[in-house]
């Protein structure tokens, strides 16, 4: 039961502190002791003690006073702070807090113990006022400053501590507070929560998760009962049927009501509390026509749950002022004359009538809904009434009863009364309980239980019509959304309360009073709470009767089996209340592990109590990672791990013992470390890790061999040397420490070279964890400057190779032999040290690279375009390519004409391995050699699947390969600061063109210039990717050219690169043309998949363009056509006649030259209407991607110049409500009397009657036929066309015109609704935005069966 309450509100302490400076206190609860952390502001006078500051902290927090720390927080680290004394008498002013200013306390734990919890203390209470449990205070604001939760919608002044309401809230699970508004006001009604504690729930009959009327006997027990500041209604919407995207759902709390009055009427048929809704709730009502003539009356009874009360007269903008002059509205007859007369049955023709509606019954608790949710047909949208209506805390309803009812002359039942129930009064229909009634009961027709009379005197019916207020359903926002709260008369102690969902205070009748909506002058405090949104929704009143008032149940007089569903309700809070401190003391962290024989990182939670040794928590991490079978528990610790730097920051040996809470620092919400379950073999021991010392990974490399070995770790301090660390290398790595140079890799491809011995580790830059790379030679490598040398070459390759997927294009037969081709000639490596001296000439001097593959790619062009033409058969194609291959190998030594053993045996390995990909040919060493159609050096950059790992660099140095460097291949160039002079030709964009070129100006290929890895292997994909296509795996150097990578693949494509397309593929396989043949591949990453297309690609000065036809009159006006490809100088009429074939073939279009035209394309936008003689790049600019309309033309082309204007209109017809069709003007000035001419001449309406508008938006502008007549800018004050507001410069402008003596046709509102239907339908097809667009609601419906039928929930 509800506590008692002083009557002094304000306590006098408080009244004097308030002439004193008082101090604002803010303090951030950084304990783990609640799910979620609190922050509470108190506003204490200066002169407060502290010992009284930690109470009322205590107090809000729900704490046990010196369980706790207070430390100061004011941008002070909390750890170098002592606490205060929770035991001082220190004033606050004496303690170092400042008036008038923010302090802020960090709530800490206490000795490292979290602090206690009030209801730890609270178990003894005795069992007679357990339901009086008092739990820890909301978090609240004082009244001179911010709270930390204000409700947007409400908030009240009130200094007295909210808990001491004795009141329990409810949990908004996301926009639930309608919901729990009603839930509240149910409760607070003591007839229903008496009634629904005497049904009894059978168990065996129903499952207790559907049932609605047992979910909410649970949830009224636990707002009775419950220690817990709010409790959750989960149960309670289950029992709805609703899942959790229920919970997002905003609807309306009188429409809850009715659909919950509903179910609770189904679910208690046939049993003792089946009428107890209509007891209740329910009035009646007659609705009536009367004949002015002859007195006939026709009538019929409805019932009603509740009262809906207009704020506004229809079509007035002056509201009520209050409920009972909205009651008189409401019962106040309407005359139905002229076109709206009353066919009277007696009279048997149409007469004048009256028509009204009259109260026959007032229910026991009635219900009133303020209306203040309309629609506005001016703006089309839905609008929220804030006017002010007054109500009265007691109201007399016998004013507005029908005591003459029974007196009228001549009533009969009339099925066809001519009026449906107005505004949204609830109506059963009981036309056959109540139409042939004709001594309707006038009284309140509660029967008590002892089964006493009706009252049913119209006199006594007059006397006992007073109403008592005793709640108010306030909404708080706008007609979109908002925010519901209950303000609820308790009758136990006729004090008003606020139910805020989880926040219950007390307030004042004031408070009610500002619920009444509108500007009330100043409001002191209350003037940013209460705005004008702010108004009560819903009123309930009781009748006054004390012969039928109830009081609330005792606990004592309790049903026996609401008195077992409190018991258990109360183990249940207990277990959960046992749960929770055990998840306080439960320390959850992320766990890490290696997996010793998959090598793959796996990740999970480990979730331990405090008081768990080390040693048991190992077991748990070992059991959780599934190692049982893998490896033996002893080989496996716990240590300290930094997850995002990947850094093992400590072991902890010889703490097996120690509790995980200590090792952790105690329990808390987050930690800032991780935990790595770390594993060893079993004839490995762990290696210690100190705190202070940094991780580094070591990669040895080989210069010889080209490798880059796996890492191996070390641990090392900040403060060592240079010296000192290539010690500790050299102990892990058994390398010599006099010869090892050390790289340090700071970040991506950002080596360091250590070569200062006397430096400190962290003066290097060093960090937690680092990743260096060593080596040990004797070579003169270590001579060169370091950017030079080999080794940074070789970690630079390392650090930019990629790896691609390439998906190959589906080859014709006759293409395959070409391929075979190109396969083997890049198939023959040889060797490469012949190779490099083979370039150089007989001094010894370096033959220029650049010039051997300008003649090998100039021999590769011809050759390939020769096999293109004459195919691949015959003796003079053979002859042919051994001819150029000998030219191309002129200038070099003499090579022998069969290659090694190794690349036969790689070759015949090949071609047996991919059948289908590869002929299998038997051919002789020579005829390989002689059918290479490459140089060698041509053989090494343009290396296939096939060829072997080596480059030749032009310092004739040889570069092995390896095999195992991260799955990556090493890179062999580098544009280094050596050659940061050359000028790098290949990285250029063009000038005079947006289009790269594979060839310059000289014929030679961009590729050509500057020598990347590139290394193919062919690859089976996961997927199939259809019969016909292959992949590539691709490691190249991310630095190489588009250009240079298509050269590279031209062997396996089959076709020169001039002839592919590359296209990116994205997620979701979206895929995008890469056009730029002078960028890199940077923008690549490991892993991108690209897919090959057949297709000429564009050479210098070219463009691809999309093609679009324009269809102006058409729903989609933009269409795809094709792709082409348009010159720099090329006329428009030559590229309409490189179109005409491509559209026939193509798209199926069959046009002369003269029949269409080319214009520019904005997006879905057309413009200037290009001209035949126009030239691509002089007269119209062209970029790459560049997109144009394509438009046929009904007639001979009209536009001749460029001084000429096309605009297409478009006439609207009020009176007709609907647009024509687009018709085109050429106009030869920019005049508007031009225009109105045109327009006159095309429309036949009189020029002086014509008026135009520009269209807005995206062609083709389109808006509804509600609002063009209106919203445009009709009939512009402008002489010309480009000037504002119309700014018409340039082709397919969009006019509408109307001929301004139409009028606009009448419509009622059911033809606005349908054609309001109609054009919200059109535009949204059209992708146009819609003037009116009603948020879509989901309709609110109570599942009886517990969950809702799939049909139904499609409606």
């Amino acid at each position: 039961m509800v506590p008692g309450e002083e009557n002094q509100l304000v306590p006098k302490e408080i009244e004097n502190a308030a002439e004193e400076p008082r101090v604002l206190c803010i303090i951030q609860d950084t304990t783990n002791s609640k799910a979620v952390s609190e922050r509470i502001t108190l506003n204490l006078p200066a002169s407060t003690p502290v010992r009284k500051l930690f109470e009322d902290v205590a107090n809000k927090v729900g704490y046990i006073n010196g369980t706790f720390d207070l430390t100061w927080g004011n941008g002070v680290n909390t750890a170098d702070t002592a606490p205060l004394d929770h035991t001082s008498d220190k004033s606050l002013l004496d303690a170092n807090f400042e008036p008038g200013k923010k302090n802020f306390l960090h709530l800490t734990d206490k000795d490292g113990e979290q602090p206690q919890m009030l209801l730890e203390d609270s178990s003894n209470v005795d069992d007679g006022v357990h339901d009086r449990f008092i739990g820890p205070l909301p978090r609240e604001g004082s009244v001179a400053s911010t709270s930390d939760y204000v409700s947007q919608s409400y908030s009240y002044s009130s200094i007295l501590n909210k808990s001491e309401t004795g009141y329990v809230g409810l949990v908004n699970q996301a926009m639930t507070c309608y919901l729990n508004s009603l839930l509240q006001t149910l409760f607070m009604t003591p007839e229903f929560r008496n009634a629904l504690y005497k049904w009894e729930f059978e168990e065996s009959e129903e499952d207790p998760v559907t049932s609605i009327p047992y979910q909410l006997q649970r949830l009224f027990v636990l707002l009775q009962t419950s220690k817990k500041r709010a409790i959750e209604t989960t149960d309670v919407t289950r029992s709805f049927g609703w899942d959790s995207s229920e919970a997002w759902q905003q609807h309306d709390v009188q429409e809850l009501c009715r659909v919950m009055f509903d179910a609770l009427e189904q679910k208690w048929k046939q049993t003792e509390q089946a009428d107890l809704i209509n007891e209740l709730y329910q009035g009646k009502l007659k609705d009536y026509v009367r004949c002015l003539e002859c007195g006939y009356e026709g009538w019929r009874i409805d019932t009603y749950l509740d009262i809906p009360l207009v704020i506004r007269p229809y079509g007035s903008s002056q509201a009520f002022a209050s409920v009972e002059e909205a009651l008189h509205a409401f019962i106040q007859p309407e005359i139905l004359d002229g076109p709206n007369q009353y066919f009277c049955e007696r009279c048997k023709k149409k007469c004048d009538a009256r028509k009204g509606l009259r109260f026959l019954h007032f229910p026991y608790l009635l219900t009133l809904q303020l209306k203040r949710f309309d629609f506005d047909y001016t703006t089309m949208h839905r609008i929220k009434l804030n006017d002010r209506m007054s109500f009265p805390e007691e109201l007399d309803m016998s004013t507005f009863i029908d005591i003459e009812d029974e007196k009228s002359p001549q009533t009969e039942s009339c099925t066809d009364s001519g009026a449906e129930n107005e505004g949204s009064c609830h109506s059963d229909q009981m036309s056959n309980d109540f139409s042939t009634d004709d001594t309707v009961d006038e009284g309140i027709c509660l029967e008590s239980s002892s089964g006493s009379e009706k009252i049913s005197k119209p006199g006594l019916e007059k006397n006992s019509l007073m109403y008592e207020l005793f709640s108010v359903m306030v909404h708080s926002g706008s007609a979109a959304g908002g925010h519901y709260y209950a303000c609820i008369k308790s009758f136990s102690d006729d004090q008003w309360y606020s139910f805020n969902d989880q926040h219950v205070s007390r307030i004042t009748q004031e408070d009610i009073k500002k619920t009444h909506g509108g500007s009330s002058g100043s409001r002191g405090y209350y003037s940013s709470a209460f705005a004008s949104s702010t108004n009560a929704y819903m009123l309930i009143y009781r009748l006054k009767d004390p012969t039928r008032n109830a009081k609330f149940l005792e606990v004592d007089e309790y049903p026996e089996h609401i008195k077992n569903l409190v018991q258990k309700e109360r183990e249940l809070e207990e277990q959960e209340k046992r749960q929770r401190e055990i998840e306080r003391n439960t320390c959850k962290i992320k766990l890490f592990c290696l997996h010793p024989v998959k090598q793959v990182m796996m990740e999970n939670k480990l979730e331990v109590h405090k008081d768990k040794t080390l040693k048991e928590a190992v077991e748990m991490a070992y059991k959780m990672m599934d190692l049982e079978d893998v490896i033996p528990l002893d080989c496996c610790r716990l240590v300290k791990y930094d997850e995002f730097h990947d850094y093992l920051e400590r072991s902890y040996e010889g703490e097996e013992d120690t509790p995980m809470g200590l090792l952790l620092g105690g329990v808390k919400s987050t930690y800032m470390f991780d935990l790595l379950l770390e594993t060893r073999k079993p004839d490995q021991i762990f290696q210690s890790y100190k705190p202070g010392e940094v991780m580094v990974k070591v990669h040895v490399v080989d210069l010889k061999a080209e490798t880059v070995a796996a890492p191996v770790t070390v641990r090392a301090y900040l403060n060592q040397t240079v010296t000192e660390f290539k010690q500790l290398i050299s102990k892990a790595t058994h390398l010599p420490a006099d010869s090892m140079r050390i790289v340090l890799e700071r970040c991506y491809n950002d080596l360091r070279l250590l070569n200062v011995p006397s430096k400190t580790l962290k003066a290097e830059g060093f960090f937690r964890s680092n990743k260096v790379f060593v080596e040990s030679s004797e070579t003169v490598d270590h001579q060169a400057a370091f950017t030079d040398s080999h080794l940074w070459k070789l970690l630079d390759r390392h650090a930019n190779t990629i790896r691609l997927f390439v998906l190959l294009p589906e080859q014709s037969p006759g293409s395959y032999s070409k391929r075979t081709a190109y396969q083997k000639a890049g198939g023959d490596s040889g060797n490469v040290d012949d190779d490099c001296e083979r370039v150089k000439g007989p001094a010894g001097n370096l033959k220029s690279v650049d010039a051997i593959l300008e003649e090998s790619t100039e021999k590769l062009k011809s050759l390939s375009l020769q096999q293109q033409q004459d195919g691949d058969n015959g003796d003079s194609s053979k002859s042919t390519e051994t001819s150029d291959f000998e030219n191309i190998e002129s200038p070099l030594n003499e090579r022998g004409s069969s290659t090694s053993v190794d690349n036969r045996e790689l070759e015949q390995h090949i071609q047996t391995s991919d059948p289908e990909h590869f002929q299998s040919e038997e051919r002789s060493d020579s005829d390989v050699n002689n059918d290479r159609s490459t140089s060698s050096v041509d053989s090494d950059i343009l290396s296939s699947s096939h060829s072997s790992d080596t480059l030749c660099n032009a310092d004739s140095t040889q570069i092995p390969l390896a095999n195992g460097l991260d799955s990556h291949s090493i890179t062999s160039s580098r544009r280094t600061k050596a050659n940061e002079g050359k000028k790098e030709t290949w990285d250029t964009a063009e000038e005079d063109s947006g289009t790269d070129s594979e060839y310059d100006e000289s014929g030679k290929s961009r590729g050509d210039m500057q020598y990347m890895y590139f290394k193919a292997d062919p690859y089976t994909a996961d997927e199939g990717s259809g019969e016909g296509h292959k992949w590539l795996m691709v490691h190249v150097d991310k630095r190489i050219t588009l250009a240079a990578f298509k050269q590279h693949l031209e062997p396996f494509v089959g076709v020169l690169s001039s002839h592919f397309k590359v296209f990116r593929v994205y997620t979701s396989n979206q895929e995008f043309e890469t056009v730029r043949l002078n960028e890199t591949l940077s923008s690549f990453s490991d892993d991108n998949k690209i897919t090959i297309r057949l297709g000429r690609a564009l050479k210098k000065g070219e463009y691809r363009v999309k093609v679009c036809q324009l269809l102006v009159n058409e729903q989609e006006p933009c269409k795809f056509l094709l792709d082409a490809v348009f010159a720099k100088g090329m006329t428009v009429r030559q590229s309409k006649e490189e179109l005409i074939p491509q559209l026939r073939e193509q798209c199926g279009l069959d046009l002369s030259i003269d029949r269409f035209r080319l214009r520019k394309k904005t997006w879905k936008n057309p413009g200037t209407v290009f001209l035949d003689y126009h030239i691509y790049e002089e007269d119209i600019n062209i970029s790459s991607n560049w997109e144009v309309f394509l438009e046929v033309l009904d007639g001979v082309e009209k536009m001749k110049s460029m001084s000429q204007l096309a605009i297409l209109t478009r006439r609207w017809r009020p009176a007709e409500m609907k647009l024509d069709p687009f018709q085109e003007l050429v106009l030869e000035s920019n005049s508007v009397d031009e225009l109105r001419e045109k327009l006159s001449e095309i429309s036949g309406i009189p020029l002086e009657d014509i008026e135009f508008a520009k269209g807005r938006g995206t062609f083709p502008c389109d808006i509804s036929v509600l609002d063009i007549h209106q919203d445009l800018d009709w009939n512009p004050k402008v002489s010309t066309l480009n000037v504002w507001p119309l700014y018409i410069c340039d082709d397919g402008a969009v006019i509408f015109y109307r001929d301004k003596t139409e009028e606009v046709m009448e419509l009622t509102d059911e033809q606005r609704n349908e054609l309001m239907k109609k054009e919200s339908s059109r535009l949204q097809k059209t992708g146009h935005r819609v003037t009116y667009s009603p948020r879509k609601e989901k309709a609110l419906k109570i599942y009886l069966d517990g969950a809702p039928n799939k049909d139904v929930a499609q409606d």
